[in-house]
């Protein structure tokens, strides 16, 4: 049996799936089954019949309201992981846990993307708590001497069903704007949109071969500035809007992200993981939202 965490969210909706449809038995939890603000959460996981895995997808992710709440963040991505990894290296089940390119500071310059061996320096309370929840998971495996049944895979910019996703909300801005006008866009953070039924057909790829272990990237191929991302997405959706690139400093948030997001897949490739291009994948997901 494997269970999926969070499985209501946009990842975990499509590892349901993607297991089902490869005949994998699937628990999906979501609240109050998986609350990251209750600890007794992780025994209660760990006690479903014929566990073997716990893919944990479930996180705050209101970057913003990581911010504004670090303790909290701290909290629920962070100690609550810590307190699932450590029940599951107990009673001997596998974890895969979901990070975020957000535990790099963004500082690249060589234009390359960041490995898995790279020094992770989080610039925000969002990534502080990631790597807070990587760290205490990847200590509770090794503690228990079972370092090899835990897997990290980190992501970025993900986006598809169910929608409330940055390609609907940049169609419903552009949607309020007056007749004519242009719509204002960041165009000095770069990192990869991912299709989240790619990445889940990925992560069955790995679970399934047991092959996975350890840290691994796992974004769709290519990089993109948010303007050139929000100009795919209203090319096709709204052509007759016009994508009006301005810098992160004239767009006010309570949260700072990486300017320089991008993941490199290597060691993914290593075990066979092909992920198409994100223009490929985004106009795949654009023919269910914006149909010609």
């Amino acid at each position: 049996m494997v269970v999926v965490t969070g499985s209501h969210g946009r990842l975990g909706r499509a590892l349901v799936n993607a297991l089902g449809s490869a005949n994998v038995a699937v628990l999906g939890l979501a609240r109050p089954d998986i609350d990251l603000d209750d600890p007794a959460t992780a025994a209660r996981v760990v006690r479903t019949p014929d566990l073997e895995l716990v893919i944990h997808c479930a996180a705050w992710t209101d970057v913003d309201g990581c911010a504004r709440q670090p303790d909290l963040a701290q909290r629920r991505n962070g100690h609550a992981v810590g307190e699932l990894a450590s029940s599951c290296a107990a009673a001997g089940v596998r974890m895969l846990l979901i990070s975020t390119n957000e535990v790099f500071d963004g500082q690249r310059q060589d234009s390359s993307g960041y490995a898995e061996t790279d020094e992770v320096r989080p610039i925000n309370s969002y990534g502080r708590s990631k790597l807070l929840g990587e760290q205490l998971a990847r200590a509770a495996f090794a503690d228990a001497g079972r370092a090899t049944d835990l897997a990290i895979i980190r992501t970025a910019w993900l986006f598809g069903p169910p929608g409330d996703d940055f390609p609907a909300r940049i169609v419903a801005a552009a949607d309020r704007l007056p007749e004519g006008a242009g719509l204002s866009v960041v165009a000095d953070e770069i990192g990869t949109p991912t299709y989240a039924p790619d990445l889940a057909a990925v992560i069955v790829q790995l679970v399934t071969s047991r092959g996975a272990y350890g840290v691994l990237h796992v974004v769709n191929d290519g990089r993109a500035s948010r303007a050139e991302y929000a100009q795919h997405v209203l090319g096709r959706c709204r052509p007759a809007r016009a994508v009006l690139p301005i810098s992160g400093h004239e767009y006010t948030r309570a949260s700072t992200p990486p300017a320089w997001a991008v993941l490199d897949n290597r060691r993914a490739r290593a075990l066979g993981v092909v992920m198409r291009p994100w223009q490929q994948a985004l106009d795949d997901y654009l023919d269910s939202i914006c149909p010609s």
